[in-house]
Protein backbone atom coordinates (compact mmCIF):
# COMPACT_ATOMS: atom_id res chain seq x y z
CA UNK A 1 0.00 0.00 0.00
CA UNK A 2 1.06 3.58 -1.01
CA UNK A 3 -0.53 6.78 -1.63
CA UNK A 4 -0.70 10.40 -0.51
CA UNK A 5 -3.54 12.09 0.67
CA UNK A 6 -4.79 15.57 1.97
CA UNK A 7 -3.85 16.20 5.26
CA UNK A 8 -7.36 17.62 6.33
CA UNK A 9 -9.78 14.97 4.66
CA UNK A 10 -7.86 12.33 6.33
CA UNK A 11 -7.83 14.00 9.99
CA UNK A 12 -11.55 14.77 9.28
CA UNK A 13 -11.87 11.12 8.34
CA UNK A 14 -10.23 10.12 11.75
CA UNK A 15 -11.87 12.34 13.40
CA UNK A 16 -15.02 10.90 13.09
CA UNK A 17 -13.45 7.30 13.99
CA UNK A 18 -12.72 8.41 17.57
CA UNK A 19 -16.09 8.21 18.74
CA UNK A 20 -16.64 4.42 17.79
CA UNK A 21 -13.14 2.85 18.31
CA UNK A 22 -13.06 0.85 21.47
CA UNK A 23 -9.79 2.05 24.52
CA UNK A 24 -10.49 -0.28 26.80
CA UNK A 25 -11.36 -3.68 25.19
CA UNK A 26 -10.67 -7.56 25.60
CA UNK A 27 -9.78 -7.65 21.30
CA UNK A 28 -6.87 -4.72 21.46
CA UNK A 29 -7.92 -4.54 17.61
CA UNK A 30 -10.59 -2.29 17.99
CA UNK A 31 -8.75 0.33 19.20
CA UNK A 32 -7.52 0.67 15.75
CA UNK A 33 -8.75 1.79 12.05
CA UNK A 34 -9.36 -0.29 8.75
CA UNK A 35 -7.24 2.17 6.04
CA UNK A 36 -7.89 0.29 2.76
CA UNK A 37 -6.53 1.91 -0.79
CA UNK A 38 -7.64 0.96 -3.83
CA UNK A 39 -6.85 2.34 -7.30
CA UNK A 40 -8.83 4.29 -9.64
CA UNK A 41 -9.20 6.62 -12.71
CA UNK A 42 -9.44 9.51 -10.74
CA UNK A 43 -5.89 8.54 -8.64
CA UNK A 44 -8.00 5.94 -6.50
CA UNK A 45 -9.13 5.94 -3.01
CA UNK A 46 -8.82 5.15 0.60
CA UNK A 47 -11.25 4.03 2.35
CA UNK A 48 -11.26 4.73 6.41
CA UNK A 49 -13.77 2.19 8.59
CA UNK A 50 -13.74 2.27 12.60
CA UNK A 51 -16.96 -0.91 14.20
CA UNK A 52 -17.08 -1.97 17.87
CA UNK A 53 -18.94 -4.65 16.77
CA UNK A 54 -21.99 -2.30 17.80
CA UNK A 55 -21.25 0.56 15.52
CA UNK A 56 -19.17 0.81 12.81
CA UNK A 57 -18.62 4.03 10.82
CA UNK A 58 -17.03 3.75 6.76
CA UNK A 59 -15.82 6.65 5.06
CA UNK A 60 -14.45 7.21 1.05
CA UNK A 61 -11.80 9.86 0.40
CA UNK A 62 -9.99 10.86 -2.34
CA UNK A 63 -6.22 9.88 -2.54
CA UNK A 64 -3.41 9.42 -5.19
CA UNK A 65 -3.09 5.64 -4.72
CA UNK A 66 0.47 4.14 -5.72
CA UNK A 67 -0.31 0.57 -5.07
CA UNK A 68 -3.28 -0.81 -3.14
CA UNK A 69 -3.43 -2.23 -0.06
CA UNK A 70 -4.76 -2.43 3.47
CA UNK A 71 -3.51 -2.47 7.06
CA UNK A 72 -4.88 -1.76 10.69
CA UNK A 73 -3.10 1.21 12.29
CA UNK A 74 -3.97 2.24 15.92
CA UNK A 75 -6.20 5.26 15.65
CA UNK A 76 -5.25 7.36 18.98
CA UNK A 77 -1.41 7.33 17.64
CA UNK A 78 -2.43 8.03 14.25
CA UNK A 79 -4.52 11.02 14.76
CA UNK A 80 -2.77 12.62 16.88
CA UNK A 81 -0.09 12.87 14.61
CA UNK A 82 -1.76 13.75 10.99
CA UNK A 83 -3.32 16.55 13.34
CA UNK A 84 0.42 17.95 14.17
CA UNK A 85 1.82 17.24 11.17
CA UNK A 86 3.60 20.54 9.25
CA UNK A 87 2.68 19.70 5.51
CA UNK A 88 -0.76 20.00 3.71
CA UNK A 89 0.00 16.26 2.05
CA UNK A 90 0.29 13.33 4.41
CA UNK A 91 2.30 10.00 2.31
CA UNK A 92 1.45 6.71 3.73
CA UNK A 93 3.35 3.48 2.80
CA UNK A 94 3.03 0.05 4.30
CA UNK A 95 6.79 -2.09 4.45
CA UNK A 96 7.31 -5.15 5.61
CA UNK A 97 5.47 -6.82 8.69
CA UNK A 98 2.52 -4.62 7.95
CA UNK A 99 4.89 -1.11 9.35
CA UNK A 100 3.57 1.94 8.03
CA UNK A 101 5.71 4.93 7.18
CA UNK A 102 3.66 7.98 7.87
CA UNK A 103 6.04 11.45 6.49
CA UNK A 104 4.82 15.19 5.22
CA UNK A 105 6.65 17.82 4.86
CA UNK A 106 10.33 16.78 6.73
CA UNK A 107 8.84 14.90 9.47
CA UNK A 108 8.53 10.57 9.45
CA UNK A 109 6.94 8.42 11.32
CA UNK A 110 7.09 4.43 11.27
CA UNK A 111 3.87 3.09 13.06
CA UNK A 112 3.74 -0.51 14.04
CA UNK A 113 0.52 -2.16 12.11
CA UNK A 114 -1.64 -5.17 12.48
CA UNK A 115 -2.94 -7.28 8.98
CA UNK A 116 -5.88 -5.74 8.01
CA UNK A 117 -7.78 -9.73 7.67
CA UNK A 118 -7.46 -9.66 11.20
CA UNK A 119 -9.63 -6.29 11.51
CA UNK A 120 -13.64 -7.28 12.08
CA UNK A 121 -15.42 -7.40 9.33
CA UNK A 122 -17.92 -4.56 8.47
CA UNK A 123 -21.59 -4.80 8.78
CA UNK A 124 -23.30 -4.55 4.92
CA UNK A 125 -25.65 -2.03 5.19
CA UNK A 126 -27.19 -3.09 1.31
CA UNK A 127 -30.61 -5.51 2.34
CA UNK A 128 -31.69 -1.84 4.36
CA UNK A 129 -33.86 0.41 2.13
CA UNK A 130 -33.17 4.12 3.14
CA UNK A 131 -35.36 6.92 3.19
CA UNK A 132 -34.20 10.23 2.09
CA UNK A 133 -35.00 12.77 5.40
CA UNK A 134 -33.97 16.44 5.93
CA UNK A 135 -30.61 16.19 8.31
CA UNK A 136 -31.61 19.44 10.28
CA UNK A 137 -35.02 17.90 10.69
CA UNK A 138 -33.01 14.92 12.17
CA UNK A 139 -30.94 16.78 13.99
CA UNK A 140 -33.96 18.36 16.06
CA UNK A 141 -35.29 15.82 17.31
CA UNK A 142 -32.63 13.78 18.49
CA UNK A 143 -31.35 16.79 20.64
CA UNK A 144 -35.17 17.19 21.81
CA UNK A 145 -34.98 13.55 23.07
CA UNK A 146 -31.66 12.43 23.96
CA UNK A 147 -31.27 14.28 27.34
CA UNK A 148 -34.52 11.70 28.51
CA UNK A 149 -32.31 8.82 27.92
CA UNK A 150 -31.77 6.60 30.48
CA UNK A 151 -28.29 5.98 32.48
CA UNK A 152 -29.26 2.85 34.22
CA UNK A 153 -27.39 0.15 32.36
CA UNK A 154 -29.45 -2.33 34.02
CA UNK A 155 -32.62 -0.76 32.03
CA UNK A 156 -31.32 -1.83 28.53
CA UNK A 157 -34.48 -0.97 26.72
CA UNK A 158 -34.44 2.58 28.12
CA UNK A 159 -30.47 3.34 27.07
CA UNK A 160 -31.75 4.22 23.55
CA UNK A 161 -34.39 6.45 21.78
CA UNK A 162 -37.53 4.78 20.39
CA UNK A 163 -38.33 5.86 17.19
CA UNK A 164 -41.27 4.74 15.20
CA UNK A 165 -41.94 5.69 11.00
CA UNK A 166 -44.56 5.44 9.00
CA UNK A 167 -45.67 6.86 5.90
CA UNK A 168 -45.03 10.95 6.04
CA UNK A 169 -44.03 10.18 9.84
CA UNK A 170 -41.11 9.98 12.30
CA UNK A 171 -41.60 9.92 15.74
CA UNK A 172 -39.03 10.00 18.45
CA UNK A 173 -39.45 8.80 22.16
CA UNK A 174 -36.70 8.47 25.01
CA UNK A 175 -37.48 8.17 28.89
CA UNK A 176 -35.67 7.46 31.79
CA UNK A 177 -38.78 6.49 33.95
CA UNK A 178 -38.37 9.87 35.95
CA UNK A 179 -38.88 12.27 32.27
CA UNK A 180 -40.28 11.55 28.98
CA UNK A 181 -39.76 13.49 25.98
CA UNK A 182 -41.52 13.18 22.15
CA UNK A 183 -40.98 14.23 19.40
CA UNK A 184 -43.30 13.84 15.80
CA UNK A 185 -42.36 15.65 12.74
CA UNK A 186 -43.71 14.72 8.93
CA UNK A 187 -41.21 13.30 7.07
CA UNK A 188 -41.10 12.68 3.20
CA UNK A 189 -40.65 9.15 2.99
CA UNK A 190 -41.72 6.21 4.41
CA UNK A 191 -39.25 3.54 7.14
CA UNK A 192 -41.93 1.22 6.84
CA UNK A 193 -41.38 -0.21 10.36
CA UNK A 194 -43.49 -2.78 11.12
CA UNK A 195 -43.05 -1.84 14.75
CA UNK A 196 -40.60 0.71 16.60
CA UNK A 197 -37.42 0.09 17.15
CA UNK A 198 -34.80 1.10 19.84
CA UNK A 199 -31.47 2.92 18.60
CA UNK A 200 -28.85 2.92 21.41
CA UNK A 201 -27.35 6.03 23.00
CA UNK A 202 -23.85 6.23 21.50
CA UNK A 203 -25.19 5.05 18.32
CA UNK A 204 -27.01 8.30 18.46
CA UNK A 205 -24.47 10.53 19.79
CA UNK A 206 -22.13 9.10 16.75
CA UNK A 207 -25.09 9.96 14.22
CA UNK A 208 -25.51 13.85 15.82
CA UNK A 209 -21.91 14.12 15.18
CA UNK A 210 -22.19 13.17 11.90
CA UNK A 211 -25.12 15.80 11.46
CA UNK A 212 -23.58 18.15 12.91
CA UNK A 213 -20.51 18.17 10.72
CA UNK A 214 -23.03 18.81 7.38
CA UNK A 215 -26.10 19.80 8.40
CA UNK A 216 -27.28 20.18 4.94
CA UNK A 217 -26.12 17.93 3.16
CA UNK A 218 -28.74 15.36 1.66
CA UNK A 219 -28.59 12.01 3.52
CA UNK A 220 -30.50 8.60 3.51
CA UNK A 221 -31.82 6.62 6.95
CA UNK A 222 -32.88 3.64 7.28
CA UNK A 223 -33.86 0.22 9.36
CA UNK A 224 -34.46 -3.27 9.60
CA UNK A 225 -35.17 -5.66 12.30
CA UNK A 226 -31.72 -5.42 13.75
CA UNK A 227 -29.60 -2.76 12.65
CA UNK A 228 -29.85 0.87 11.53
CA UNK A 229 -28.00 2.35 8.68
CA UNK A 230 -27.13 6.01 7.90
CA UNK A 231 -25.57 7.47 4.62
CA UNK A 232 -24.52 10.55 3.47
CA UNK A 233 -22.49 10.55 0.05
CA UNK A 234 -19.21 7.93 0.78
CA UNK A 235 -20.04 8.47 4.17
CA UNK A 236 -21.72 5.09 5.87
CA UNK A 237 -23.07 4.13 9.57
CA UNK A 238 -24.37 0.84 10.45
CA UNK A 239 -25.35 0.63 14.00
CA UNK A 240 -27.29 -2.70 16.08
CA UNK A 241 -29.96 -1.65 17.48
CA UNK A 242 -31.19 -2.79 21.46
CA UNK A 243 -32.85 -5.73 21.30
CA UNK A 244 -35.96 -5.22 23.61
CA UNK A 245 -39.65 -3.87 24.22
CA UNK A 246 -39.56 -0.08 24.79
CA UNK A 247 -42.80 0.88 27.31
CA UNK A 248 -45.81 2.10 25.87
CA UNK A 249 -44.94 5.87 26.04
CA UNK A 250 -48.81 6.97 25.19
CA UNK A 251 -49.80 5.80 28.78
CA UNK A 252 -46.84 8.01 30.64
CA UNK A 253 -48.49 11.13 28.84
CA UNK A 254 -51.71 12.68 30.45
CA UNK A 255 -54.84 13.15 28.51
CA UNK A 256 -56.40 15.85 29.82
CA UNK A 257 -55.03 18.67 32.42
CA UNK A 258 -57.17 20.40 34.88
CA UNK A 259 -54.67 23.66 35.05
CA UNK A 260 -52.90 24.65 31.90
CA UNK A 261 -50.48 28.02 32.27
CA UNK A 262 -48.53 29.80 30.11
CA UNK A 263 -45.08 31.43 30.78
CA UNK A 264 -42.21 32.72 28.89
CA UNK A 265 -39.98 30.21 28.04
CA UNK A 266 -36.55 32.38 28.45
CA UNK A 267 -37.86 33.97 32.34
CA UNK A 268 -38.78 30.69 33.57
CA UNK A 269 -34.87 29.61 32.51
CA UNK A 270 -33.68 32.18 34.26
CA UNK A 271 -35.47 32.01 36.95
CA UNK A 272 -34.86 27.95 37.64
CA UNK A 273 -31.48 28.60 37.37
CA UNK A 274 -31.01 31.81 39.84
CA UNK A 275 -33.30 29.74 42.63
CA UNK A 276 -31.11 26.26 41.91
CA UNK A 277 -27.86 28.11 43.24
CA UNK A 278 -28.96 27.03 47.06
CA UNK A 279 -29.91 24.08 46.23
CA UNK A 280 -29.25 21.53 48.73
CA UNK A 281 -29.54 18.88 46.53
CA UNK A 282 -27.46 19.64 43.54
CA UNK A 283 -28.15 15.89 41.87
CA UNK A 284 -32.23 16.81 42.14
CA UNK A 285 -32.39 20.15 42.40
CA UNK A 286 -35.65 20.24 44.40
CA UNK A 287 -38.13 23.32 43.45
CA UNK A 288 -41.35 24.07 44.09
CA UNK A 289 -44.09 25.62 41.79
CA UNK A 290 -46.27 27.28 43.37
CA UNK A 291 -49.10 28.36 41.10
CA UNK A 292 -52.15 31.23 41.52
CA UNK A 293 -53.93 33.33 39.55
CA UNK A 294 -51.72 35.26 36.85
CA UNK A 295 -48.32 34.37 39.13
CA UNK A 296 -46.14 30.95 39.19
CA UNK A 297 -43.99 31.60 42.41
CA UNK A 298 -40.29 29.60 42.56
CA UNK A 299 -39.18 28.26 46.01
CA UNK A 300 -35.92 26.43 46.85
CA UNK A 301 -34.56 25.67 50.56
CA UNK A 302 -31.48 24.82 51.97
CA UNK A 303 -30.79 23.80 55.62
CA UNK A 304 -27.92 25.22 55.61
CA UNK A 305 -28.27 28.01 53.86
CA UNK A 306 -31.57 29.03 53.76
CA UNK A 307 -34.44 29.62 50.68
CA UNK A 308 -34.81 31.68 47.42
CA UNK A 309 -38.08 32.43 46.00
CA UNK A 310 -38.96 33.97 42.76
CA UNK A 311 -41.93 35.13 41.09
CA UNK A 312 -42.74 34.81 37.27
CA UNK A 313 -46.04 36.50 35.43
CA UNK A 314 -48.12 34.17 33.76
CA UNK A 315 -51.70 33.49 31.65
CA UNK A 316 -53.41 31.37 34.28
CA UNK A 317 -56.94 32.21 35.78
CA UNK A 318 -57.39 28.53 37.63
CA UNK A 319 -57.59 27.06 41.41
CA UNK A 320 -54.44 27.13 43.03
CA UNK A 321 -51.64 24.32 43.19
CA UNK A 322 -48.26 23.79 44.66
CA UNK A 323 -45.97 21.32 43.05
CA UNK A 324 -42.72 19.76 43.45
CA UNK A 325 -40.12 19.36 40.47
CA UNK A 326 -36.74 18.37 39.45
CA UNK A 327 -35.75 21.72 38.17
CA UNK A 328 -32.90 20.22 35.98
CA UNK A 329 -35.51 18.46 34.54
CA UNK A 330 -37.61 21.34 33.63
CA UNK A 331 -34.81 23.11 32.39
CA UNK A 332 -33.41 20.29 30.08
CA UNK A 333 -36.77 21.07 28.26
CA UNK A 334 -36.93 24.31 28.62
CA UNK A 335 -33.18 24.65 26.80
CA UNK A 336 -34.58 22.62 23.82
CA UNK A 337 -37.98 24.15 22.84
CA UNK A 338 -37.67 27.52 20.72
CA UNK A 339 -40.90 29.06 20.92
CA UNK A 340 -41.06 32.30 22.99
CA UNK A 341 -43.86 30.94 25.26
CA UNK A 342 -43.99 27.23 26.75
CA UNK A 343 -47.76 25.67 28.08
CA UNK A 344 -47.24 23.88 31.52
CA UNK A 345 -49.98 21.63 31.81
CA UNK A 346 -50.99 20.45 35.67
CA UNK A 347 -53.57 18.22 37.42
CA UNK A 348 -52.39 18.09 41.08
CA UNK A 349 -49.44 17.31 43.27
CA UNK A 350 -48.89 13.82 42.88
CA UNK A 351 -49.29 13.63 38.75
CA UNK A 352 -46.83 14.52 36.10
CA UNK A 353 -46.34 17.54 34.56
CA UNK A 354 -46.51 18.52 30.57
CA UNK A 355 -44.27 20.93 28.98
CA UNK A 356 -45.13 22.06 25.18
CA UNK A 357 -44.00 24.77 23.16
CA UNK A 358 -46.98 27.11 22.74
CA UNK A 359 -47.76 27.75 19.05
CA UNK A 360 -50.00 26.10 16.37
CA UNK A 361 -47.33 23.51 15.41
CA UNK A 362 -46.56 22.66 18.63
CA UNK A 363 -45.66 18.54 17.73
CA UNK A 364 -43.48 17.98 20.63
CA UNK A 365 -44.15 16.85 24.29
CA UNK A 366 -42.46 16.60 27.57
CA UNK A 367 -43.28 14.76 30.84
CA UNK A 368 -41.57 14.97 34.08
CA UNK A 369 -43.05 13.17 37.18
CA UNK A 370 -43.19 15.63 40.24
CA UNK A 371 -41.36 15.22 43.47
CA UNK A 372 -42.06 15.17 47.32
CA UNK A 373 -40.60 18.16 48.80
Amino acid sequence: MELQIDRDEFQQALYRAQGIVEKKSTMPILASVLLEAATGEKGGTLRVSAFDLEIGVSGVHPAEVKKAGSVALKHKELYDIVRSLPDKTVSLKREANNRVQISSGTATFNLVGQPAEEYPQFPRADKVALVAIEPTQLLEMIEKTQFAISADETRHNLNGVYLEGGAGKLKMVATDGHRLALCDRETPGDFALKKGVIVPKKGLFELRRLLDEASTAPCELGFNETSGVFRRGELTMVMRLIDGSFPDYAQVIPKEAERIVTVERSRFLEVLKLITVISSDRATNPVRLELSEGTLKVTSQNPDLGDAKEEIAVEYSGTPLSIGFNARYLMDVLNVIDTPQVKLELCDELSPGVLKPSGPDARYTAVIMPMRI
